[in-house]
């Protein structure tokens, strides 16, 4: 599994209305993306949930590499660099992946998924990674057993050492730790073939 997410901050008085239109007309585009196990179409607004910026900012989990580079090198991310620029890739080898009770079949997260929480962890040179793989891998199986928990991930970036626990959420106001995306869809074709628990 790649955990994978571009940002492309806004001015502060964009009409987000603009990128909830892009989503609604666009969103369906990788319901049936080959390799694609999950994107949240995630989006951040100035002063809700203690945003300080108006953002797009989809999280994808991929299954496979070919699918990830397809559609890095194909339309849908170029229609992303046509309208917005070119924006930083960020990407994170997969530890863990965990279903929660409210997931339900593949095509249910599109229907039901209100918001997601994203939780970045610096890596201090002194912490035993192993150690702290096992940890995240753990948290992200716990988190799935909180009410209206739909999935959660952990990854981390050996690059940077940026761990990460991605949650996905049917309520529009989840408790935990990070920063507060509202989802306006989410593309699922390959959900059910990500792999559970942790990966290594």
């Amino acid at each position: 599994m790649h955990a994978m997410q571009y940002e492309i901050t806004l001015p502060s008085d964009y009409d987000m209305g603009i990128i909830r239109n892009r989503v609604a007309t666009r969103g369906h585009l990788l319901d049936d993306c080959p390799g694609l196990g999950a994107k949240a179409y995630l989006i951040r607004e100035r002063g809700v949930d203690e945003s300080p910026v108006n953002q797009y900012a989809p999280f994808y989990l991929w299954n496979t590499p070919e699918g990830m580079n397809s559609f890095l090198w194909g339309p849908g991310f170029q229609g992303i660099v046509d309208d917005f620029g070119r924006p930083e890739v960020r990407h994170w080898t997969g530890l863990a992946y965990a279903n929660g009770a409210g997931a339900g079949a593949p095509a249910r997260a599109t229907k039901t998924a209100k918001a997601a929480i994203r939780h970045r962890i610096r890596v201090p040179a002194h912490t035993h990674v192993g150690d702290l793989a096992e940890e995240l891998a753990d948290e992200a199986a716990q988190l799935i057993h909180r009410q209206g928990a739909i999935y959660a991930a952990a990854a981390i970036d050996p690059r940077t050492w940026e761990a990460l626990l991605f949650s996905v959420w049917d309520h529009a106001s989840p408790k935990g730790q990070g920063d507060v995306f509202q989802v306006l869809h989410v593309s699922a074709p390959e959900r059910a073939l990500l792999p559970e628990g942790r990966q290594w």
